[in-house]
């Protein structure tokens, strides 16, 4: 049994890696306290449980949230088969089917259509930033929501305000949130939704080139309700930017470190992609995500009730050294180095993950094609969260 308070430890929280150590090597499949919740820790487990979809749901039922007497609660979110579940926390027929209306614009030839306005707005983001400042709110947590408004048919001078409310709308997953945080997140969550509701009505009265336009086209040729649209567009914003952010920060804080792999990427542009993928693997954007136990079922020798739930470790199985040789150390030379499950695996595969590779490839490009090198300029500091694992603040120096 994992004790419910060492999940929320403030320097568990900031660095994670010790105790998914010793949860994979004495349980892969731990329960957390006396509640309905399992971490799965270890790369087989967990990829056993992607697949089994028939015994674990990926509809977002419940999250932890974390007492004051160090106990966990379930914060429930809506019950399996609810209207609400959309898009990555809809199980299939209903995932299958909203994927295909989002796809059309994920696909590969659109992604690299938005590869000069990426490119330009990196380069100016990164020229604006100076030589020193917090390189999150500088570049890492604006560029992908830019992306995303651009994707999604969104007015660019609305970025500042979208990713606010994404932040905030998503913090009741952290598990950590306090009741003026609780409040908070819902006011944010009602806020973005009345604003999308607000851009979905114009789409429907004039349908641009964008998924806004597509969506209010599906919806008029009743192949998918106005409620539906809203929710997915909701998650597009509010998990959208989440990976790349996390990936942005996570690359950069790295390099800022290690001058030897700055150089190396500079010198050999062609290694970027490995370093891109290696960053994802030591530090996964997504610390964990939810399934939801559909009946009485075992995972790894250990019994799962029906309606308990699972937290997917994606950031435990990628440093697990049964999938990975010395997966605490970081190599570019890994015969391996695409396998890791950093945007999950089979049907749920994270549709923006294209999209993401590219933005972060170009921002790397861009950074390193200065000329300067990147160098820590204070401590960084993690967002406390059992859902991401991304820099909240990441102050650098360039020179």
């Amino acid at each position: 049994m994992l004790l419910a308070h060492e999940l929320f430890e403030p320097a568990c929280l900031q660095d994670p890696y010790p105790l998914y150590d010793r949860l994979r090597a004495q349980a892969p499949v731990a329960r957390v306290g006396d509640s309905a919740f399992f971490v799965v820790s270890s790369f087989e487990a967990v990829l056993e449980a992607t697949a089994r979809t028939d015994d674990f749901s990926s509809n977002l039922t419940a999250t932890m949230w974390s007492q004051p007497d160090g106990t966990v609660t379930a914060f429930g979110m809506g019950e399996p088969g609810n209207p609400i579940h959309v898009l990555a926390t809809a199980d299939d027929p209903i995932h299958a089917a909203h994927r295909k209306l989002v796809l059309p614009r994920m696909a590969a030839k659109r992604i690299s259509e938005l590869e000069p306005f990426i490119a330009a707005t990196a380069a100016e983001l990164i020229a604006e930033a100076g030589e020193e400042f917090e390189w999150m709110s500088a570049l890492a947590d604006r560029l992908p929501m830019l992306v995303v408004a651009k994707l999604l048919g969104l007015p660019a001078h609305d970025v500042e305000r979208l990713v606010s409310w994404a932040y905030a709308s998503t913090q009741l997953l952290d598990g950590l949130v306090d009741a003026d945080q609780l409040t908070a997140s819902g006011i944010a969550a009602v806020e973005l939704g009345g604003y999308l509701t607000d851009r979905f009505t114009e789409a429907s009265a004039n349908p641009g080139e964008d998924l806004l336009g597509d969506l209010a086209s599906y919806c008029a040729a009743e192949r998918v309700s106005q409620d539906t649209a809203v929710f997915m567009l909701i998650q597009l914003v509010g998990a959208g930017g989440e990976s790349t952010a996390s990936l942005i920060g996570s690359a950069v804080g790295i390099l800022s470190r290690r001058p030897d792999l700055a150089e190396l990427l500079r010198h050999d542009p062609t290694m970027i992609a490995p370093f891109l993928e290696e960053v994802l693997r030591f530090e996964s954007p997504f610390r964990g995500h939810y399934r939801h136990v559909l009946a009485d079922t075992e995972l790894a020798g250990v019994s799962l009730p029906a309606d308990s739930h699972l937290l997917l470790l994606w950031g435990a199985a990628n440093r697990d050294e049964a999938a990975f040789e010395n997966p605490n150390e970081f190599r570019l030379d890994r015969p391996n180095i695409k396998n890791h499950l950093a945007f999950g695996k089979g049907g749920h595969f994270c549709i923006g993950a294209a999209l993401a590779r590219l933005e972060a490839r170009i921002v790397m490009s861009s950074l390193l094609a200065t000329g300067n090198t990147v160098r820590p300029a204070g401590d960084a500091e993690w967002q406390p969260s059992l859902l991401v694992r991304r820099l909240r603040h990441l102050p650098l120096r360039l020179r």
